[in-house]
């Protein structure tokens, strides 16, 4: 099997390489780190218009690409210099759910993501969800033409820059039924819808959500009343996808910074690099970090497989990716020293977003249980 890119691939890769060096720079990200916003504009406005936004959608969503492979270049890019950038909310989860299920009226908003000049939020989990997509207790109870919305939503990522929040709710069903859930597109400012924002560790901002007697017009029901598990677990296993190819870039990143400190930090006359028990170490950094770039590619060719083989696949990668992202933080910051969680060194934010993949979409304990019940299924 040929696992070279292909030439607009590598055009891609290449362009946006070559964009991100310039656009985080130790200042850039200084200033983030100051800002409410939690990304820059004008990083966000030039990924627009390079194109990227519109190389995670398909051409008949008014992208040209959309592709798992296409997904893994763009995210492996930003990982590697540890970028901010909601395009996983925005992009992969909130427009990616407008394409699966919006209607004509509604799909507008794909143009304005893909523009740059539109912000997306998802909120599905809640605060006794977990990782458990299919439990909902939010509810949202038909009023004439309309619907009542009341719920809370948890660790809504981008909300608070969000203009629209997609939100799931339950309209028939109990708790922790597959049925019953459907998805609402809400504007930011609607009567009702309360946030309560933070900023991240990783970098960026999040909010809770309250919806407190939020009322809806039917025009706001993304898909069919009940039906939008299936399109939320497909937009989870990309995002799943999307996150994992972030982890491997900012891994490579790691192994790079620590590769170069190797060199250059001397011990007894000489740099640390040319001890035997540290070469061995990051050999088998280099190794795991390989074993994580397999399994990336492979849920990549998976990610529009149906759901039983597609599934296997988003667990097996994601229980592979937290593990070998705390080998390769826990050795990359043993073999720095204390320089390696400061502020002013650039593997400090690179770590933290690293160790933080575990947490979003299901940590390696819970896709490793995941896995065994789905192959024993």
């Amino acid at each position: 099997m040929n696992f070279e890119l292909t030439e607009e691939r590598q055009m891609l890769q290449d362009g946006l390489r070559r964009y991100l060096r310039d656009s985080y720079t130790p200042s850039i990200r200084a200033e983030l780190k100051k800002c409410d916003r939690g990304y820059s504009l004008d990083v966000w406005s030039g990924l627009a218009e390079m194109g990227v936004i519109g190389a995670l959608f398909a051409e008949d969503d008014g992208g040209f690409a959309g592709s798992g492979f296409d997904i893994a270049v763009v995210f492996e890019e930003l990982g590697r210099v540890g970028a901010v950038d909601p395009l996983i909310d925005t992009a992969i989860l909130g427009g990616g759910l407008v394409a699966a299920l919006g209607n004509d009226a509604q799909k507008p908003v794909i143009d304005a993501v893909i523009d740059g000049s539109v912000q997306l939020a998802f909120a599905h989990g809640e605060p006794a969800s977990r990782y458990d997509l299919s439990r909902v207790e939010t509810s949202a109870t038909r009023d004439g033409d309309g619907y009542v919305l009341n719920g809370r939503k948890a660790v809504v990522i981008n909300a608070p820059n969000a203009d629209q929040i997609l939100v799931s709710a339950r309209t028939s069903g109990d708790a922790a039924d597959r049925d019953g859930i459907s998805l609402f597109l809400v504007s930011a400012s609607t009567p009702g819808l309360t946030l309560r924002s933070y900023p991240l560790v990783s970098g960026g901002q999040a909010a809770e959500l309250l919806l407190e007697d939020v009322r809806l017009g039917s025009d706001a029901l993304l898909g069919d009343e009940g039906g939008a598990f299936e399109a939320i677990t497909h937009a989870q296993a990309r995002a799943t996808l999307a996150i994992s190819a972030e982890a491997l870039g900012l891994m490579e990143s790691i192994r790079e910074l620590t590769t170069d400190y190797l060199k250059t930090r001397k011990q007894f006359g000489k740099p640390i690099g040319k001890f035997q028990a540290l070469q061995h170490r990051m050999a088998d950094v280099l190794i795991e970090i390989e074993q994580a770039r397999s399994a990336v590619i492979n849920l990549a060719g998976h990610i529009d497989h149906p759901e039983e083989i597609r599934e296997k696949h988003v667990s097996a990668t994601k229980n592979l990716i937290g593990n070998v992202a705390k080998l390769v933080t826990e050795e990359s910051i043993q073999m720095h020293g204390g320089i390696g969680m400061t502020d002013e060194y650039e593997l400090g934010h690179l770590a933290k977003r690293l160790i933080m993949v575990d947490h979003r979409f299901g940590d390696a304990i819970y896709h490793l249980d995941r896995f065994i019940s789905l192959a024993v299924a």
